[in-house]
């Protein structure tokens, strides 16, 4: 049997300004928007070249969930996003003003920096070295 994680929902402010960010900062794909209603929509975007996880922007619906934004995991690194060319992607992203609240640094798994999004969500920019790379990418 096989599995897989999908989609992953991310809750955000406002539709238009979280797909500006990821798809204008990021360089993510915009690979549907869709209004499902007057005020929600479906919109997914994913990095260049991934074929099975996407984020689901969510825009939050009520205090519950606006409080929720840029915190959703407590202030812990929230997503992680591999790459197979770490200088290329962190001179790209931090040149479009990406912040990064951590520098980039070699660690036994790879070469890794944090950075946050427009909602302050933390994301690590992570290349796997070769022992690991075959398993990550």
């Amino acid at each position: 049997m096989k599995q897989l994680i999908a989609h992953i929902s991310l809750v955000v402010r406002e539709y238009d300004e979280a797909i500006e960010f990821y798809t204008e900062k990021l360089g993510f794909r915009l690979i549907e928007d869709t209004r499902l209603s007057d005020t929600k929509r479906w919109v997914i975007v994913a990095p260049s070249g991934a074929n099975e996880c996407c984020l689901l922007l969510a825009k939050a619906s009520d205090e519950k969930q606006r409080v929720a934004i840029g915190n959703q995991t407590g202030g812990r690194v929230f997503l992680f996003l591999f790459t197979d060319d770490f200088w290329r992607d962190y001179q790209n992203i931090s040149g479009k003003g990406i912040h990064f609240v951590r520098l980039p640094r070699q660690e036994e798994y790879g070469t890794v920096a944090v950075f946050e999004d427009l909602y302050g969500n933390l994301w690590d920019l992570l290349e796997p070295n070769e022992k690991n790379k075959a398993a990550q990418l």
